[in-house]
């Protein structure tokens, strides 16, 4: 790394003010155990589609109900208006807070908000696509997700459409659907498989590009029309590999980047020779932290041996 991270005190300034809010907005925040739910591996075409249904994938915030409160991937505890979960049965619902398409930062700041305002949650629906208490394969999960979604009744409460394709013919043809209405990509589900804690190939996400979460660690300025803003970031994988992402933000977003220590999600295509992901670029700040499941990792190799 180099000097230029502490070089330009107004951006230092910016990043300094950053953290304080961040670290304000979490302790506003409860927290709960992080639900245990079921996580996805990436699509690589070696799978029976026959036993899969698709769906849609959508770019917003996992939401679990546990009953009685709605929370984060996280274990952190939403804080919708009251009518919002007005109804809800006292078993677990699996979904997504989602307002549109390619609007993720808006539902983010919408769902980890401390009282957001009713009218900002007017624009957020829960798109059900699981029941983790129920016994029962995917396969009939499917009618009981619809039915349960059918009882509660409310507008803003959705299944998430399920389908199924014949071949990898149809599937593409599926994602180019979802890809020209601005959607992200398709997650695959296999019917034979019960609701389980945990990543495995019964849950299957399939986007154009992969992406994954890295650690900042240096910010360096922009020179030229850049000049005076943010021109890269320095991160870190889990797995400790560095390099620099410097395309896929905005003006704002290089006006006021992410802080030192924060998380980011980077899209990217494939790896160069030397193992570092491809044509890095940014897509968005992890506003909950590291990924569960690295945090859960730091949580164990810091406690004391039982």
């Amino acid at each position: 790394m180099t000097s230029s991270r502490i070089q330009n005190r107004p951006l230092a300034t910016l990043v300094l003010l950053a953290a304080v809010t961040g670290l304000l907005a979490a302790g506003a925040a409860a927290a709960d155990e992080p639900p245990r739910v079921t996580l996805a591996e990436t699509y690589d075409g070696d799978v029976d589609l026959t036993e899969y249904w698709v769906s849609e994938k959508y770019d917003g915030v996992r939401g679990y109900w546990d009953g009685e409160h709605l929370l984060t991937r996280g274990g952190v505890r939403v804080d919708p208006p009251d009518w919002f979960t007005a109804g809800w049965p006292d078993t677990a619902l699996d979904g997504e807070l989602w307002t549109a398409r390619g609007d993720f930062a808006r539902v983010s700041g919408i769902v980890r908000a401390h009282e957001a305002g009713d009218a900002a949650w007017r624009d957020v629906s829960y798109r059900v696509f699981d029941l983790p208490d129920h016994p029962g394969p995917f396969d009939a999960r499917v009618p009981a997700i619809r039915a349960v979604v059918a009882r509660i009744d409310q507008p803003w409460v959705v299944a998430i459409d399920q389908f199924r394709v014949a071949d990898g013919r149809a599937l593409d043809a599926a994602l180019d659907a979802v890809l020209a209405r601005g959607g992200e990509g398709l997650m695959l589900h296999r019917g034979g498989a019960r609701y389980h804690a945990g990543r495995s190939d019964d849950l299957l996400k399939l986007k154009p590009y992969a992406d994954a979460e890295a650690k900042v660690v240096g910010i360096n300025p922009g020179a030229g029309r850049l000049d005076g803003l943010m021109g890269s970031l320095d991160v870190v994988t889990p797995d400790g590999r560095e390099f620099a992402i410097g395309s896929g933000f905005t003006d704002e977003q290089r006006a006021d980047p992410p802080p030192i220590g924060s998380w980011i999600t980077y899209r990217h295509n494939g790896e160069t020779a030397n193992g570092l992901p491809r044509f890095a670029r940014f897509l968005r700040r992890r506003p909950g932290g590291p990924p569960p499941e690295i945090a859960a990792e730091a949580d164990t190799r810091g406690a004391p041996d039982d």
